[in-house]
């Protein structure tokens, strides 16, 4: 059943990423990789989910993935309003909603500037922390983290050239994914 289900994850993460996996210098195509590693470490763990639900480690585990949650709508919300999305051109890699034609620095972004990518590291250690004794759960957390940073690196090359001075000053405001700290 979860191999199944991976298979048909892997399917909708082809079709969302089929432009990027063309080039390897865009951020989708290092995000490809995040979200298969997040996929699988998802499937991996899901047996023990709801396995002691008020542990310690468990709560943690719930607390990430509210925080994942709540980036997520923010990050979305933000880049839809404020962020004026316009239809990618025919030979861009970006999502539509990607595609904005406004740098949003206001609400998340105006601490970090990977909300949407913060959100997917608080749901890969959500993951993770279900069943932390497993050695392919490290692996794949360890692995979709260093993606989702390379993921992140190609985005800023991107926003640089799109956005030029003002996101170079707003790259200095701000972290990358941690208020305050990263």
């Amino acid at each position: 059943m979860r191999t199944g289900l991976f298979f048909a994850a892997t399917a909708a993460i082809l079709c969302l990423s089929r432009k990027s996996l063309r080039d390897s210098r865009s951020h989708g195509f290092y995000r490809f990789f995040a979200f298969e590693l997040l996929a699988a470490l998802i499937l991996l763990n899901v047996p023990a989910w709801f396995r002691d639900p008020l542990s310690a480690r468990q709560l943690v585990s719930w607390i990430l993935g509210a925080v994942s949650i709540g980036l997520a709508l923010e990050g979305f919300r933000l880049l839809r309003v404020m962020g004026r999305p316009s239809p990618a051109a025919a030979r861009s890699t970006d999502l539509d909603f990607e595609n904005t034609s406004a740098l949003v620095t206001v609400g998340a972004y105006r601490f970090i500037r990977h909300p949407l990518y913060s959100s997917l590291l608080a749901l890969v250690w959500c993951a993770y922390l279900k069943e932390p004794r497993m050695t392919g759960s490290i692996v794949l957390a360890l692995g979709a983290t260093g993606f989702l940073l390379a993921t992140a690196a190609a985005e800023e090359r991107e926003n640089l050239a799109r956005f030029g001075a003002a996101y170079a000053a707003y790259m200095r405001r701000t972290r990358r994914f941690v208020p305050f700290v990263f």
